[in-house]
């Protein structure tokens, strides 16, 4: 099920991401190096099941790895410490990110060829699309 996810994934599109970054408390700095950044996400599987999702910039790289279902630590791109946990659900690849009692969500999901990321803060919805890199 994961397996449509793994390859590489260029970022073509952005669409309320500040709106996104400001609803889940990062800093005017933080947002903006976030809107400037332009990642490419590389996404793979290992023979152990672990999924590792890399966002690769110019300015930052960030990597966690996980299992599906299996809550775990994990320090955010702007330094926050959530806990975290994956699923799927109805094809999409669905992470809740929890702390300080806020929750956020990120939907991944496959279609036509690219990957969309829907981040969900409370009302607040960006979405980012990813082509596949050749």
């Amino acid at each position: 099920m994961v397996e449509q996810f793994v390859g590489k994934w260029t970022l073509v599109s952005s669409e309320n991401f500040d709106e996104y970054m400001k609803a889940v408390g990062m800093s005017f700095a933080t947002r903006q190096m976030g809107n400037l950044a332009k990642p490419n996400l590389v996404i793979s599987v290992g023979d152990d099941g672990v999924i590792s999702i890399k966002a690769e910039s110019t300015l930052k790289t960030t990597a966690i790895k996980f299992k599906l279902n299996e809550e775990f630590d994990e320090t955010t791109a702007d330094g926050r410490s959530a806990r975290s946990i994956f699923t799927i659900e109805n094809g999409k690849l669905v992470q809740k990110q929890s702390w300080d009692g806020k929750t956020t969500t990120l939907e991944r999901e496959v279609q036509d060829g690219k990957l969309t990321a829907k981040c969900i803060m409370e009302d607040v919805v960006a979405v980012r699309t990813y082509e596949k890199a050749a």
